[in-house]
């Protein structure tokens, strides 16, 4: 139902396996890897669809030069993902950069708690030996009708669910 999206994410995320990280904060090696666990530990936790889309996306700047990482990701995300899953990757270093002032800026809005939780799966998406589902798996299971709708953006819904 939602191949296009499939191929289109698939070739987007899949130049992150190329992108070494700083072994100090990422000891877990490449993007991919990383963006990986984090997706695993938001899904196994239950999270919402958004915020496991987010989990799996937050890096996704990363593979480009274009900018900071979380503005670039965002920007390649506008039009296929909705504005709260886009408002996670493109915020997700606040808290990590100036949690007291994020939390000031972001006091009373309604994503903030979604953006605190995908900073904790981000930080603790960190384990060089950890068991990860395949990119493939991922996408599949956020394009699964039920789940894709709840993260994708309204124009890219498919009616026939």
């Amino acid at each position: 139902m939602y191949d296009d999206l499939f191929d289109q994410l698939l070739e987007a995320m899949l130049p992150l396996a190329r992108v070494r990280q700083n072994p100090r904060y990422h000891p877990e090696g490449d993007a991919l890897f990383h963006a990986l666990q984090t997706f695993d530990l938001a899904a196994s936790a239950g999270e919402p669809p958004h915020l496991v889309a987010a989990a799996l996306f937050h890096d996704l700047g990363k593979a480009s030069a274009d900018g900071p990482h979380e503005a670039v990701g965002a920007d390649l995300l506008t039009g296929l993902a909705d504005e709260r899953t886009c408002f996670l990757v493109a915020r997700h270093m606040d808290l990590l950069r100036d949690a007291p002032g994020a939390r000031r800026a972001y006091a009373g809005h309604p994503w903030l708690d979604d953006l605190e939780r995908l900073r904790d799966y981000d930080d603790r998406g960190r384990r060089p030996n950890a068991h990860v589902p395949t990119i493939e798996r991922a996408l599949g299971w956020l394009l699964e009708p039920g789940v894709a709708e709840a993260w994708l953006d309204p124009s890219r819904v498919t009616e026939d669910v």
